[in-house]
């Protein structure tokens, strides 16, 4: 299979033994695969590295045939972003203009946002929800427009960091069904960070363990379960 992410000795050393430290690991295109670890571990410098946001000490990270932080503009037509706790929307608008604004950012052609528009519409069932003001949005319908504007432009790679945190059961349940479906639709990489085991049990056949900055376990969650 196809790697779009290969990821090699990587290191980002802030001294006092805090970063990461000769992380490697490469992902399938079409992959959905949980990174875990405790607060501290080294999961958001990994993924900042793996955004463009910040550059490493020493190794190799190659997404897609771009490096990163070098070729950052080029770089970030290809990724999604939806982070739980920040809002990529504008919130007194409804979605709809965000999208609209989000279209005019990322240069997408007219006829290819309308198709990309119905398509998220349908899976993330917008419908009766992207008219609303952001703002008087559940959370749950909330972070559905997060992920439908991570989308827009089509990218090889969306992350998802906590995208269920703060969510009902039902909501969480929803939202899981959505990302599913659309991971098994159209192939898209996705890179899953969160607490919620239910959320790795229900999204992915794989897991990458980190604690203290390196990786503790790469593999099925079937195998973990059973050590």
């Amino acid at each position: 299979m196809e790697n779009v992410i290969e990821i090699k000795d990587l290191t980002k050393d802030y001294g006092q033994g805090r970063g990461v430290f000769h992380v490697s690991f490469s992902v399938h295109k079409g992959e959905c695969f949980g990174f875990l670890g405790p607060n501290g571990a080294g999961k958001s410098t990994t993924i900042k590295i793996m955004c463009g946001i910040l550059v490493p000490s020493s190794g190799e990270c190659i997404i897609n045939g771009y490096v990163p932080w070098k070729d950052r503009k080029k770089y970030v037509k290809n990724i999604g972003v939806v982070f739980g706790q920040r809002s990529g929307l504008w919130w007194d608008v409804p979605p709809i203009d965000s999208f609209e604004l989000l279209k005019d950012i990322y240069e997408i052609p007219q006829k290819e946002y309308e198709k990309k528009l119905a398509e998220l519409v349908e899976n993330l069932d917008l419908d009766q929800i992207k008219n609303i003001p952001t703002r008087q949005l559940s959370l749950g319908q909330r972070m559905k427009c997060e992920i439908a504007a991570a989308l827009l432009h089509n990218p090889k790679i969306l992350f998802l960091d906590e995208p269920t945190i703060g969510l009902d059961a039902v909501a969480k349940l929803s939202l899981r069904k959505c990302i599913k479906k659309i991971n098994e639709d159209t192939k898209l990489t996705i890179i899953l960070t969160t607490h919620d085991m239910q959320d790795i049990e229900a999204l992915t056949n794989r897991i990458i363990l980190i604690g203290k900055g390196k990786i503790l376990y790469d593999g099925g969650l079937k195998e973990i379960k059973d050590k």
